[in-house]
């Protein structure tokens, strides 16, 4: 979290476990971007509760603080507009996605073509991060521009180096 909390009152604090916060600290960032991500049900109030050791008058006390509040508002609109709110409630929901393409899987309701289809998608989800790391390391591509509509193009395929391949690198260099 940036140091750039938008607040009418560079002073502004917050009391955290009994210690005054300046809102425009590391750690009044993150409360301020916590609370912003409890607007927007994606941390509950018990969460936010235990997270910064706040008891419930604490935080009425902290609801009636109007510099909180704007930079709560503030924080609240930059992640709307950058996008970070849409890809953590999306992230959020697609977190539960397994457990509903399970429960089609193992569903003897289901139709077999919705069962394969389940299968499928688990199985893209299970190897998410692998696909990307291999399809990127399996091919190298040069494009060159000569201009006057003339263009150089070398696609090739990778391959990983044999041990004898990397021995014979090794002793080489």
């Amino acid at each position: 979290m940036s140091n750039t909390i938008l607040n009418p009152d560079p002073t502004a604090t917050v009391t955290l476990r009994g210690i005054s916060i300046p809102l425009t600290s590391d750690i009044g960032g993150a409360f301020i971007s916590d609370c912003s991500r409890n607007r927007e049900r994606l941390f509950s109030d018990q969460r936010l509760c235990e997270k910064y050791g706040l008891t419930t008058n604490a935080w009425a006390e902290i609801a009636q603080n109007n510099a909180v509040r704007l930079a709560i508002n503030a924080e609240h609109e930059r992640r709307l507009h950058n996008g970070d709110a849409a890809r953590e409630a999306a992230a959020k929901l697609f977190a539960e996605a397994p457990e509903v393409l399970g429960k089609i899987l193992h569903s003897e309701s289901a139709s077999p073509r919705h069962r394969i289809e389940a299968a499928k998608e688990l199985r893209a989800t299970a190897n998410t991060g692998a696909e990307k790391a291999s399809d990127a390391a399996d091919r190298v591509v040069i494009h060159i521009d000569l201009g006057a509509d003339q263009k150089l193009v070398f696609d090739k395929q990778v391959a990983p180096l044999t041990v004898e391949e990397a021995k014979e690198d090794l002793n080489a260099g």
